[in-house]
């Protein structure tokens, strides 16, 4: 496994396995690997035949106050995790070398930023959709690999290739739990042990949602009452937001039809944690 640090030596590695034929798999992350990235490393060696993973904690996604500055960092145990899982290249460069000088250069995706995470972070969907558009620039793969956990960070990137006929495809691999239904993340490192059962009703919240939406419950709000109350069984838990909305736009519905997006973001303690489900009522 070679670890690449400049745009320059990452490309030199992917163009001489494209001249073998290979086709470029990209895992972009921002490191503190656990089984959910594993899972997207390993859905990318089942389509592509040479796999860069990138780590890189990326400081324009993050607005002030949160946690960029103690956001985990363990590279060496990273390259661990993505030796044993047979990754080829990792690309892990500097802020520096990111960002050369003061950026005046964004990639803006309107309406699909403006509801859910958007409304509590809004320069968050800027700074993911610039530093993917500059991966796919610098690496030019084939296929890129993402979480539906972060979903609609998935369905902006989906749509800002989409808009801007960038010459990739965009998988999206279903979240990774833990067995009590907890959503894998790099923030679950935060929790104590008492925060991280709390935060299993993130979930059980969600699969209230469901059960009601099978059960031919079609009014949003009675739906997003339920799952607060789940929510609120726990003193320590904050709710950000609880929405279901639509699947392809984002967009709030009073009545469901079709496939929704079940959608929580909570603060508990120091990690803000978010979930999803997609539902589709038609089923």
């Amino acid at each position: 496994m070679e670890v690449a640090e400049t745009v320059e030596s990452v490309r030199a590695l992917v163009q001489a396995a494209r001249n073998k034929g290979k086709t470029i798999g990209l895992v972009p992350t921002m490191g503190a690997l656990h089984i959910g990235h594993i899972s997207l490393i390993e859905a990318a060696e089942k389509k592509c035949d040479f796999i860069v993973v990138s780590i890189f904690v990326n400081p324009t996604q993050f607005g002030p106050g949160e946690d960029f500055e103690k956001y985990p960092r363990p590279l060496e145990a990273d390259l661990k995790i993505c030796r044993e899982a047979g990754v080829d290249v990792v690309f892990a460069p500097t802020v520096e070398e990111m960002y050369t000088s003061e950026n005046v250069t964004w990639v803006n995706v309107e309406k699909l930023t403006e509801s859910l995470c958007g409304r509590f972070r809004p320069t968050h969907f800027r700074g993911v959709t610039t530093v993917c558009a500059k991966l796919f620039n610098i690496v030019v793969p084939d296929v890129a690999f993402f979480g539906q956990k972060d979903a609609q960070q998935a369905i902006v990137i989906k749509r800002m290739v989409a808009d801007l006929n960038m010459p990739l495809e965009i998988v999206i691999c279903p979240t990774v739990r833990q067995h009590d239904g907890l959503a894998v993340s790099s923030r679950n490192k935060y929790l104590t042990e008492e925060q991280k059962k709390d935060a299993a009703l993130i979930y059980k919240s969600l699969q209230r949602c469901r059960k009601m939406i099978e059960a031919g419950i079609t009014d949003t709000r009675k739906i997003t009452t339920q799952m607060r109350k789940i929510l609120s069984r726990a003193s320590l838990i904050k709710i950000e937001y609880v929405s279901v909305v639509d699947a392809e736009t984002l967009q709030s519905t009073d009545r469901i039809a079709g496939k929704v997006l079940a959608a929580v973001a909570v603060k508990i303690g120091p990690a803000r944690l978010i979930d999803n489900i997609l539902v589709d009522s038609n089923k």
